[in-house]
């Protein structure tokens, strides 16, 4: 096989296209795991009443976990905070919990992972150091596509040409929002 830009370009691309589709997928659940999460959807929820009264004043880290081992959560817990309209919301690694202090009755939900989804949402977001230098050898690939395919097309649709403009543009615009949003 002879080494031009094509054939790189090709080979390469082949190799990562698994992970291309599934960093692709993920980041667009990313994007938008405020509405649905694919590392967090609603398995089960089970309605609860709280024996006592508890205010405001009374939510401590003792409290907090006394209630854990009453409704028996025994994942990690994240945070926990009431709110302005006297709602305890309490975040675990697989529950979140939201209780009406003034009622007394709330909501335990339990959270499992979308399978293959949540998966590949996981290589995304994970901080293993093997996988963070293989993701670095992904970026450099990734680079490598990039620079080929500007020397794969040749004439009048040539990078020289147009292909340019078009990458030009790719760039300000990103670089518009990051402004907008910054």
């Amino acid at each position: 096989m002879k080494l031009t830009a094509r054939n790189t370009h090709r080979d390469i691309a082949y190799f990562y296209i698994g992970l291309i589709i599934s960093f692709s997928l993920s980041g667009i659940f990313l994007n938008h795991r405020r509405v649905w999460h694919p590392m967090k959807y609603k398995y089960s929820t089970e309605q609860i009443a709280l024996n006592q009264k508890v205010t405001a004043d009374q939510v401590t880290d003792d409290y907090i976990k006394s209630f854990s081992q009453e409704f028996k959560i025994d994942d990690q817990l994240r945070r926990y905070a009431v709110d302005d309209n006297n709602v305890l919301r309490i975040s675990y690694t697989d529950h979140d919990v939201q209780v009406n202090l003034n009622s007394g009755e709330g909501e335990i939900g339990e959270f499992r992972q979308t399978p293959l989804l949540g998966q590949m949402t996981e290589l995304h977001v994970t901080t293993n150091k093997w996988w963070i230098y293989y993701s670095d050898v992904f970026g450099i690939a990734m680079l490598t596509i990039a620079i080929t395919g500007m020397f794969i097309v040749k004439g009048q649709n040539s990078f020289r040409k147009r292909g340019w403009k078009l990458a030009l543009i790719g760039i300000i615009f990103p670089l518009i929002f990051l402004f907008l949003l910054g």
